[in-house]
């Protein structure tokens, strides 16, 4: 930084250095640069040392060097005004750091347009379910969900993949939504890499297999000694910047929905009975997750009959912007009755390639009035053509090379969302209503 020396050592500017000649009235000018080598010292070095011509016609004369005055920066601390320098070098830098300026100044206005967003990742862990959701702006966390376990961990990356992409280290919360291997096996090898502050789930297992029974005590053996809380529906997850609340957990559902007003379904009357099944899916502990006016659920495995409930004889959710779709896409779940009250604007489908995606769910949730789009996270070959999305909403397609990719919804507060596939790199956006 340049400073001017003026005869009052209390002023100085970030130009010139100005002092005057014992005995001489003229006042002379020098470039200098500040140096600072001991604490709280600041020292001038001169540059050069000319005396200001009388007139147009006679030369600069420069002097020999004359050792500058030495201030600390308490002496030096009211600012004047700056002055130019007529150095065509010193004008080419000052551009240069003008503009570099001002572009720094853009990149971060337009990083601050991205510091409020519920991001959402619809992770691949091939027909299981991983869904990771940020808030960009507090950086909270909540993970739905770990995959499946495997000799080389392949979800857990994954799951870290998706974090990195939205630039968090820990998991604030993870919520189990039951105890099937393809939501709660990935556990063990996750807490191996990542911190997670908080567990939910929904309370002992409840299905009467040996595979359950396996990895509920595979899962109750990795979070042993951490945090852990069994969630009811009702409950909230202290999510920053999000409002989370429980919807389903144990075969129980919520009376009422806060800030949602019932209303009766048509629907219901049409609508045959189903059956309760003895899985742990209809034990799922599902969630609605509220980001301003963008709404998005997930109900994990929950099956039909514990969906009738929610909406039937009136529809305690309300609608929603975004709907995970309820197990898979298996035609165990995805009543009309339910899916049609809930109303989804897209619906994302994590099913895998020979996993769930079944034509009668994916004709329900296609079929249901006002959905944009049905997005899914491969191809479903064991169904057909008609029953499968377009393939710029399928994340990974039949004969990709590879999978693992995932679909990224960023919302806004106003209700407005976009979907990124991350096969493609493209973007959809789906602007408020």
């Amino acid at each position: 930084m340049l400073y001017q020396a003026e005869p009052r050592p209390d002023t100085i500017e970030p130009v010139r250095v100005r002092e005057r000649l014992p005995g001489s009235k003229s006042v002379y000018t020098t470039l200098a640069l500040c140096d600072s080598h001991l604490p709280n010292k600041l020292r001038l070095k001169r540059f050069a040392l000319w005396r200001r011509p009388a007139s147009r016609d006679q030369s600069p004369t420069r002097f020999a060097a004359h050792p500058l005055t030495v201030y600390t920066s308490a002496h030096m601390p009211i600012p004047v005004e700056t002055r130019s320098v007529s150095s065509p070098l010193l004008g080419l830098l000052r551009l240069v750091l003008i503009s570099f300026l001002a572009v720094a100044a853009l990149q971060q206005a337009a990083r601050g347009q991205d510091t409020n967003h519920l991001l959402i990742y619809a992770i691949d862990v091939e027909g299981g379910q991983s869904t990771l959701l940020v808030q960009t702006r507090t950086h909270a966390s909540l993970l739905i969900d770990t995959g499946w376990p495997s000799a080389d961990g392949r979800d857990a990356s994954r799951i870290q993949a998706a974090m990195g992409e939205a630039g968090i280290t820990r998991i604030d919360h993870l919520l189990i939504t039951h105890f099937h291997v393809d939501h709660v096996g990935g556990v063990p090898e996750l807490v191996k890499r990542v911190q997670i502050g908080e567990f939910l789930d929904h309370g002992p297992n409840r299905e009467d297999s040996d595979i359950t029974r396996h990895d509920y005590a595979a899962y109750l053996k990795a979070i042993a000694g951490k945090s852990h809380r069994v969630v009811h529906p009702g409950d909230t997850i202290n999510i920053p910047g999000l409002s989370a609340i429980v919807l389903t957990a144990d075969g129980d559902h919520i009376s009422a929905v806060p800030g949602v007003t019932p209303t009766p379904n048509p629907m219901c009357a049409a609508e045959p009975h189903w059956d309760l099944d003895s899985t742990e899916n209809p034990r799922s502990a599902g969630v609605l997750v509220r980001f301003g006016k963008f709404r998005f659920l997930d109900l994990g495995d929950l099956t039909k009959a514990k969906e009738i409930p929610l909406v039937c004889p009136n529809n305690l959710i309300g609608t929603v912007d975004l709907y995970l779709v309820n197990h898979h896409g298996f035609n165990l779940s995805n009543s009309r009755a339910f899916v049609d009250a809930i109303h989804p604007r897209v619906a994302i489908m994590d099913n895998g390639a020979h996993k769930a995606g079944s034509p009668e769910a994916w004709q329900t949730v296609h079929e249901s009035p006002g959905l944009e789009d049905l997005w899914m996270l491969h191809t479903a070959e064991d169904s057909d053509a008609l029953h499968n999305s377009a393939p710029e909403l399928i994340a990974n397609p039949r004969g990709a090379s590879t999978d693992g990719a995932y679909l990224k919804v960023m919302a806004s507060a106003d209700g407005s969302f976009s979907i990124t596939n991350s096969r493609t790199g493209k973007t959809k956006a789906y602007p408020h209503s």
